[in-house]
């Protein structure tokens, strides 16, 4: 493994931390245990870091996920595995402790993941108009949307749409510019579905809802020439996770298409998504009985994994988000005694790193809280859910925890109630 690791510069992170974000060289140098000098040294461009240990230290002092850098995934990066080890700085350096280092949190987020993303990427800038590409195109183009994938972990959709938008005005001017085989062809209309479907997301997740509805839909015809039945499903499972809020029947009746779209035969991941997708547009829709089949056709699909390998964009579907998804639709059916138990007990393995989705997530629980009368508990939550949207680019989850807020108005004689609106007024 240590023979693996190439000689990485961290010096773009170091110069990126410092001007952008306000971190000084003495900081990042006391948490990464490397001399201030050799911080500045690298952050002008003079040498690398190539030790396993130094790498190693360096990913977790700036929460770079290992597989960025060709390590073991950190001990940071889940609570659900004890046995590893602790990390190595107990306050690394995008814990936010006060309101600007709120700000700087983000600002360095985004500056040490864009750069841990890049080590490693092939570049496709070389390839000229008319010339011949094989079947490894895309192949590696593939590898590097799974990379740039990572960021949606870290990082709203006002922060990823441009860099995501970018990667698929490149694949396009391949496609339109080279020379290549049937299969080829094939492969890169794939490639191409699925980073329209990442520019989407992180359009939606901007509230940029016509763009996303537009790359959505040019994911589905790229998918269906490329004959990736499993993406043209998942384009339309993102279609009607978007419409239904406006047409609930018709978003339903995208959702079914979905599942029909992408098949009896398509992976495990693949289906528990699409029907996921179904059970949310039925919940809101207030279909009780639509929603409970959906979400156990859900895990029935999940139960089937066989350890064959998924698309990476379904790897993030697994048994806790399931009972996320299962929380939220009780919620939606205002059902609090359901939706209350699944998501405490999901969030509680949730980490705050993940901030954009736990703060949307949170906000489903505090929705329920209220819907319990359990008015403190949802102030609490709601609270939680307000200070990890603050440090990231995301309109959802405010929008979300919104109606939660205008509830507690008529609590606000209650300490926590107050301190809530406060903030959220603020």
């Amino acid at each position: 493994m240590r023979a693996a690791i190439a000689a990485h510069d961290f010096g773009t992170v170091f110069h990126i931390a410092r001007n952008e974000a306000g971190i000084s060289y003495s900081k990042i140098a006391a948490e990464c245990d490397i001399k201030p000098e050799r911080v500045g040294a690298l952050a002008r461009g003079h040498g690398s870091v190539t030790t396993f240990e130094k790498i190693a230290r360096i990913a977790d002092a700036l929460r770079i996920p290992g597989g960025m850098l060709g390590l073991a995934p950190r001990s940071w990066e889940s609570i659900t595995q004890p046995d590893r080890p602790p990390v190595v700085s107990a306050h690394p350096i995008t814990e936010s402790r006060d309101g600007e280092d709120t700000v700087r949190r983000r600002e360095f987020f985004k500056a040490s993941t864009g750069a841990g993303l890049a080590v490693g990427l092939p570049e496709f800038s070389h390839i000229s108009a008319g010339r011949r590409i094989g079947g490894t195109v895309p192949d590696l183009l593939r590898k590097r949307t799974a990379r740039l994938r990572r960021l949606d972990d870290v990082l709203g959709g006002g922060d990823t749409y441009r860099v995501y938008l970018r990667e698929l005005l490149a694949t396009k001017r391949l496609i339109r510019d080279c020379e290549y085989g049937e299969e080829t062809r094939f492969g890169l209309l794939s490639v191409l579905a699925e980073q329209a479907q990442q520019a989407g997301w992180a359009a939606f997740d901007g509230g940029n809802h016509a763009d996303a509805r537009s790359l959505y839909e040019e994911s589905y015809q790229a998918a269906t020439q490329a004959r990736d039945t499993a993406l043209a499903g998942n384009a339309l499972a993102f279609l009607s996770y978007q419409k239904v809020s406006g047409d609930r029947e018709a978003g339903i009746e995208i959702a079914r298409t979905a599942c029909r779209t992408a098949g009896p035969d398509a992976p495990p991941g693949v289906r528990a998504l699409m029907h996921e997708r179904l059970a949310w547009a039925c919940a809101v829709a207030g279909q009780v009985d639509g929603t409970e089949q959906a979400l156990n056709d859900a895990e029935t699909a999940l139960s089937e994994h066989d350890g064959m390998p998924q698309p990476d964009w379904v790897a993030w579907v697994d048994g806790n988000e399931l009972q996320i998804m299962t929380g939220r639709c009780w919620t939606e059916l205002r059902r609090p005694l359901r939706a209350v138990p699944v998501l405490e007990d999901a969030l509680a393995k949730y980490e705050d790193t993940h901030t954009r989705d736990k703060s949307l997530y949170l906000s489903w629980l505090a929705d329920s809280y209220m819907s319990a009368g359990e008015v403190e508990q949802a102030a609490i939550t709601a609270r939680r859910s307000l200070e990890l949207s603050a440090v990231v680019a995301s309109v959802r989850p405010r929008q979300r925890i919104e109606p939660t807020l205008r509830r507690l108005r008529s609590h606000r004689k209650l300490p926590a109630v107050a301190e809530v609106l406060e903030l959220a007024q603020a």
